[in-house]
């Protein structure tokens, strides 16, 4: 099974950024490129990409991501836009996290590490909070990235859990299906 481990963001979340998202790629699609934006439903913040996932393992993945987490809720904003990569033909078209990145790594690196004690293999590569607002699956020569990096807070949203995600791929693009929710659990915030 293909999984991974997201916080999802509530609905008036993803229109705040589905409205600023296509602002943001409208000079993108004309400068060239095959650029296919992520639909607002399908919004979602990575926190750990875990790829195929063999079916007898993910039982125990499941089990690990139904415990609480004991960290508290927090803030998080989004703002800001840039490319993967920096220099060169752009992959990648992404919105940053402005507040709240700090716990937010804290959320993804207790999630890898308990994926990790299962011995699941992962992606784990550093972690840097961003969210997908589209892929290119051709692009040519390079986007501005300091044309695209925009000022202020575009969204916020209260984070309480992570969820860990089936991923099933088609023509018609990805469908997600929850699995597990990993719920911030610690007092006084």
């Amino acid at each position: 099974m293909r999984l991974f481990v997201a916080v999802d963001l509530p609905e008036e979340t993803r229109r705040e950024i589905a409205a600023r998202q296509k602002l943001i790629a409208a000079p993108l699609v004309r400068s060239g490129g095959s650029l296919k934006l992520v639909a607002p439903e399908q919004m979602h913040l990575t926190l750990l990409f875990l790829g195929g996932v063999q079916e007898a393992r993910v039982p125990a993945a499941t089990e690990v991501m139904n415990t609480g987490v004991d960290l508290p809720a927090f803030d998080m904003a989004f703002g800001g836009a840039g490319v993967f990569p920096r220099r060169g033909a752009p992959r990648v078209l992404w919105m940053g996290v402005t507040a709240g990145a700090a716990p937010l790594t804290s959320l993804q690196r207790e999630i890898a590490e308990r994926i990790r004690r299962l011995g699941i293999a992962f992606d784990d590569r550093p972690f840097h909070p961003h969210l997908t607002l589209g892929r290119w699956r051709e692009s040519r020569g390079s986007a501005n990235a300091v044309a695209l990096h925009e000022v202020g807070e575009i969204a916020s949203m209260r984070v309480t859990r992570a969820t860990l995600y089936q991923s099933r791929l088609s023509a018609s693009g990805p469908a997600y299906t929850p699995l597990a929710h990993a719920t911030l659990s610690k007092d006084g915030e």
